[in-house]
């Protein structure tokens, strides 16, 4: 019967299943190993900053919304007149 049950959960129920019992591990070297398992199958790629790299993306993103920023189109502009002077 439980081969049965195994065969026809679903997807999310087995996600669901996984979390709850990955929750009640501790051992620092197994779960590391299932990180890499899963990052292997994942198509998302997580990218590590250190502090000061997230206070430049913090600021980045305010000058943006205050508008402090130039388009790629105003840029060419720019960057041709620059070739064309020369």
């Amino acid at each position: 019967m439980l081969k049965y049950i195994q065969i026809i959960m679903s997807a999310i129920e087995l996600k669901k299943l996984l979390i709850h019992r990955i929750a009640e591990i501790d051992d620092i070297s197994f779960l590391k190993a299932m990180k890499t398992i899963i990052d292997s199958k994942t198509n998302t790629k997580t990218i590590l900053v250190n502090q000061e790299q997230r206070n430049e993306i913090i600021e980045s993103k305010k000058q943006v919304e205050q508008g402090l920023y130039t388009e790629q189109i105003e840029l060419d502009k720019e960057f041709n007149k620059w070739l064309n002077a020369k």
